[in-house]
This record gives structure tokens, C-alpha cells and sequence, in this order.
């Protein structure tokens, strides 16, 4: 009897371990895909980092398949189908157009976006209630483009004529590049229009501002932008051209001013959204959050090598100064 009893006692541990044992394996680690134009380190971390805060870690407990198209938005829509393919539970885009090759590729995984205008753009019905399988944080505040504009101008004060470089392929660029021109026409600024398609573009677009006799140059945020952003740096310095960029990266690359969303914070904040979402959440259900936190950031070594004196109050209200 007791025999038996030992037996069943044994084959009774046996079931129990074998049934941890299976529920252990059979535990589904979330994945997330990451798609964007351009891979940038800092931004890649800054989303890693949100993660962090909220107890995930790559390679442990969630996985994460980054996607980028090393600034060619043609190649989007092939990555974003890639995602599709591999059942990644949630996919983040970068951008408007990762935003748009993920919705192109899939209206039931939901997408959780980064940066750009969604309403503006078409992507949801409103801010408050995104419907569909999207949502996120835009990276669009009230009067940007006035304010970098104004910023501009104190830092050059015979400003009258600017050119506003842009992505032509983008369509958030787009849409940045008209509120660029309201925002002109409100400080009786003249703009100048420099349309870049590939990277052949930008030499011309440079040679275009100073023939143009432009005082100053607005580089708006876009696909084919940030990849070369040390290239722009490089060709506004030479060109004698004072530069607001709508990226505090391209400062720390040479340029001479941004003043922006900041971009990692919203990368950070994208955490919140993907933890919300594996836990049962719908995107319908959640609204898009707008930036809370800009910063202005000054590179002090590139302006002397303009000849420019920075105002001292705008050196006061910078978040950072590069010397």
C-alpha cells in the first residue's frame, strides 16, 4: 500500500512539473516591430529606455524587431509588410512615412506612432478619440513654426528672406513646410522654397539660398533629412547660412540652432502606449498625446565660425549649449 502510495505521489509531482514546465515554455514573449527611415542610436535607446521604466528589457522579456530603410521611403512599405509577415504584436512607427507604410500594410495590428500631425495628415478622426488601429504622440504642438521663425529672426536680426529646406517625398514636411509659410507671411519674412528629393539635391538647394540671397535657413524634419545631417550642417556653414533645424541631433552635428518637441521624450513616452496595448488595451481607446517637453539648443562653435554674436537672453532660455 504504501508502495503504491509513493507511486502516485511521484507521478503526482511528475504531472505538476511537467505542467509548470509546459505553461513556462508555452509563455508567449511580446514582440514589437520598430519601423522607421533612418536608424538613429539615441532614439533607438530613448524607446528601449521607456521600456525599461516599465519592466521590459530587450532580449528578456520582450523582443524587438527594428526595421529602417537607411532614409529611402520606398523602402518602407517592403519592412513594414516584413512586420506584418512576423505577427509582431504591436508596430511603432517613426515618422509619417513609416506611419503610412504601416497602415498601409495592416488595419487590425495596432500601430503606435512617434512623431508627425495624424489628424492633419488623415491618419485618426481626432486627437481625443484616433479610432482604427492607431494611435500615439504626434510631435506637433500650436505655433512651431512661428516660434523657430521669431527665434531666427533675434538671432539675425536683418532676416527678411529665408529658405526652408524640406523633404519633398514627406508628406508631414509637407504640411510643415505650409505652416512655415503662414508663420513668414505673419513676421513679414520672405520665404524661399528648397525642395530636396535625394541626397544630389542638397549642394543645388544651398547653392538656390545663396543665390537667392537668403539670410537664413529653416530645415524642417523629414526622411531623407535626418540621415545627412551632418552633410547640411557642413553646407550651411560654408554657405555663411544660419540654420534652425527642427532636431536638437542636427545642432550637436553642426548646425547652429533647433528648437523642438523633444524627441526622445516622445520615443520614451511610445513605451507607455506599447505596455498599455499588450495589456488588452485598444488603440481606438487610447487618445493621441501631444509633446510636453521642447528644448532649444544652441551650438555656440558654429556660430562664431558665422560671426555671429548670440542674443544673451537666448542663451539664458537654452535647455543646451554646445561651445
Amino acid at each position: 500500500m504504501r508502495k503504491i502510495l509513493k507511486f502516485l505521489l511521484v507521478i503526482g509531482a511528475l504531472v505538476v512539473y511537467a505542467a509548470v514546465a509546459n505553461a513556462q515554455q508555452s509563455k508567449k514573449v511580446p514582440r514589437i516591430g520598430f519601423l522607421s527611415a533612418a536608424l538613429v542610436e539615441p532614439l533607438r535607446e530613448a524607446f528601449r529606455q521607456g521600456l525599461r521604466e516599465l519592466g521590459y528589457v530587450e532580449g528578456q522579456n520582450i523582443a524587438i524587431e527594428w526595421r529602417h530603410s537607411e532614409g529611402r521611403v520606398e523602402g518602407l512599405p517592403a519592412l513594414a509588410t516584413e512586420l506584418v509577415r512576423l505577427k509582431v504584436d504591436v508596430i511603432v512607427a517613426g515618422g509619417t512615412p513609416a506611419l503610412l507604410a504601416a497602415k498601409d500594410a495592416t488595419k487590425t495590428l495596432p500601430i503606435v506612432m512617434c512623431l508627425g500631425d495624424p489628424v492633419r495628415e488623415g491618419f485618426v478622426t481626432s486627437l481625443a478619440r484616433p479610432g482604427g488601429n492607431l494611435t500615439g504622440l504626434t510631435s506637433i504642438s500650436m505655433d512651431l513654426a512661428g516660434k523657430r521663425l521669431e527665434l531666427l529672426k533675434e538671432t539675425v536680426p536683418r532676416l527678411t528672406r529665408a529658405g526652408v529646406l524640406w523633404d519633398a517625398a514627406d508628406q508631414g514636411a509637407a504640411a510643415n513646410f505650409k505652416e512655415t509659410e503662414a508663420a513668414a507671411r505673419a513676421l513679414e519674412v520672405q520665404v524661399q522654397s528648397l525642395e530636396v528629393r535625394s541626397p544630389k539635391d542638397f549642394e543645388s538647394a544651398f547653392k538656390a539660398a545663396t543665390g537667392g540671397r537668403a539670410h537664413g535657413l529653416l530645415v524642417l524634419s523629414g526622411s531623407l533629412i535626418a540621415p545627412h545631417r551632418t552633410r547640411i550642417a557642413e553646407l550651411a556653414t560654408k554657405s555663411r547660412l544660419p540654420t534652425m533645424f527642427a532636431d536638437g541631433s542636427h545642432v550637436e552635428s553642426g548646425g547652429l540652432m533647433s528648437y523642438a518637441p523633444n524627441v526622445p521624450d516622445l520615443l520614451r513616452r511610445a513605451g507607455t502606449y506599447v505596455d498599455k496595448i499588450l495589456k488588452g488595451a485598444k488603440p481606438a481607446d487610447l487618445p493621441v498625446e501631444r509633446p510636453t517637453k521642447f528644448e532649444l539648443v544652441i551650438n555656440l562653435k558654429t556660430a562664431k565660425a558665422l560671426g555671429l554674436k548670440i542674443p544673451p537672453h537666448l542663451l539664458m532660455e537654452a535647455d543646451r549649449v554646445i561651445e
